[in-house]
């Protein structure tokens, strides 16, 4: 079984980031370099994503025993985890099912409930994206364009492209794969699930992932949980607004 390729640095208890849909761990390494002063950081690629390996079948089921496997072949005994949304979601089917490996959990902007498709636009432009036409990064963004007007989104997506080989781009995640399991992506956690270690969620103040509504499912799922809302932040809070992010991470673990 392979490895999960990973990034780590610092010391003490282990803190585990898993990024979101189309991310990597890349995503995550100015916050990373901050968290690894106090504790060891692992900053990973899920499969499909970054530098971790590519496999036709992906579903959360095959995403937790990929990190069950990175654990023990780092031979750690208890983690801090955090996850991001696709991440996250990740994350609280790991809890559940690995309750005794997880010291504290953290979601970032997702809950247990079903999310239906909306990556659609994302999808479309990516798959318009022909490397032998759109042959520089400024030509994929253009065309990104055509389909995404918000260029924040356009450039997160952008730091997956990189050059394969000389006078050649690439994306860095498994498109084909992601596309054919777009669907699985906004799985609910199964129904009577439940971690009853301590579990932080938070959620952007302008983001509509986590609203009230999601309250009751959080607690049923994660009955010692608390929700934190991130100050001038949508969807990807980490990166919108990384000091409160960060203190509100460090609070928790502490």
């Amino acid at each position: 079984m392979k490895v999960l390729h990973s990034t780590i640095q610092g010391s003490g208890e282990p803190l585990l980031i898993l990024h979101g849909y189309f991310g990597m761990s890349d995503n995550w390494k100015t916050l990373g370099n901050k968290f690894s002063e106090v504790y060891q950081v692992h900053l990973i690629d899920q499969r499909n994503h970054g530098r971790s390996f590519h496999a036709d079948k992906f579903n959360y089921d095959l995403l937790v025993a990929d990190l069950l496997h990175y654990i023990k072949y780092h031979q750690i005994d208890k983690i801090h985890l955090l996850g991001h949304s696709m991440g996250g979601k990740t994350a609280m089917l790991f809890a559940v099912t690995h309750p005794k490996l997880v010291a504290k959990l953290i979601i970032a902007d997702i809950s247990p409930r079903k999310y239906e498709p909306h990556h659609n636009a994302i999808l479309a432009g990516l798959n318009s994206i022909d490397f032998s036409i759109q042959n520089s990064r400024s030509l994929v963004d253009s065309k990104l364009a055509e389909f995404i007007s918000d260029i924040g989104v356009r450039q997160f997506l952008l730091k997956n492209v990189y050059w394969i080989e000389k006078g050649k781009l690439a994306f860095r995640f498994n498109l084909k794969v992601l596309k054919e399991n777009n669907s699985k992506i906004g799985e609910a956690l199964p129904n009577f699930a439940s971690f009853k270690g301590k579990s932080l969620f938070l959620k952007g103040s302008k983001s509509d992932y986590i609203t009230e509504d999601e309250y009751d499912i959080i607690e049923k799922h994660f009955p010692n949980s608390k929700i934190v809302s991130i100050a001038n932040a949508g969807h990807w809070l980490h990166a919108e607004n990384p000091s409160e992010f960060y203190k509100s991470v460090i609070n928790f673990l502490h």
